[in-house]
C-alpha cells in the first residue's frame, strides 16, 4: 500500500466520521417532525406529480435539511422521518462521503416515495440501506415532474430533490446510505 492510498483512506476515515457526528446530532425529534411537514407541504405545492404519488405511496422517507460540503473530499448528510398514511412512524439518517472535483457547500432536501408494499418491507427491514442499490429509483427532475402521474409512474421508488441553496455544483443521493434512528437527539 502506498501512502497516497494509505493517507486517502484516512481522510475518507476522518471526513467520514465527521460526517456521521454532523449528521446524527440533529434538531430535536418535534422539530424535525416539523421540518418533515413543511417540507412536503412545500413539494406538493410546487410538485403535483409528487402529491399524486404520495396518496398512493406505500411511505414516504423525507429528508428535509440536508447539508452537502466538500473540497475534493466530500460529504452530505441530514436526518428525516418515514411518514405512512399520513403519521411518523420513524426516524432515519442519510449520510455519504464522496471524492471528486468538488468545492462549496450546500443545503437541500430530498423526499423517496415507496410505491409497493414489497419494497416497503424491504427498507424497513433492512439494518442499512444504500440509495442506488436494490430497488429502482427513478430521480424525477422538473421536466418529468411535469409529466407522471399515477397512471405512469412503474418505478419501485421515486425521487424528488427540492430547495437546494448554496455554491457547490450537483446534488446526487446515489450511493447515500440511510439508517434507522431511535429517536432524533
Amino acid at each position: 500500500m502506498t501512502t497516497a492510498h494509505f493517507s486517502l483512506r484516512k481522510l475518507l476515515f476522518i471526513a467520514g466520521t465527521a460526517l456521521s457526528i454532523l449528521a446524527t446530532a440533529p434538531a430535536m425529534a418535534s422539530q424535525l417532525d416539523e421540518d418533515t411537514d413543511a417540507a412536503l407541504k412545500s413539494l406538493y405545492e410546487t410538485t403535483p406529480a409528487a402529491k399524486a404519488l404520495g396518496e398512493s405511496a406505500k411511505g414516504i422517507l423525507v429528508f428535509p435539511n440536508i447539508t452537502k460540503a466538500g473540497f475534493i473530499v466530500g460529504g452530505q448528510g441530514g436526518n428525516g422521518v418515514l411518514v405512512k398514511q399520513g403519521k411518523h412512524v420513524g426516524y432515519y439518517n442519510t449520510a455519504a462521503v464522496s471524492v471528486g472535483m468538488q468545492a462549496g457547500i450546500q443545503t437541500y432536501g430530498y423526499t423517496l416515495f415507496f410505491m409497493s408494499d414489497a419494497v416497503m418491507k424491504q427498507f424497513e427491514k433492512s439494518k442499512g440501506w444504500e440509495v442506488g442499490v436494490g430497488p429502482s429509483i427513478v430521480v424525477v427532475d422538473s421536466g418529468v415532474g411535469k409529466d407522471l402521474s399515477t397512471l405512469t409512474a412503474k418505478a419501485d421508488i421515486y425521487a424528488f430533490i427540492f430547495d437546494q441553496k448554496g455554491l457547490m455544483a450537483g446534488v446526487g443521493i446515489k450511493g447515500s446510505k440511510i439508517t434507522k434512528l431511535k429517536t432524533p437527539r
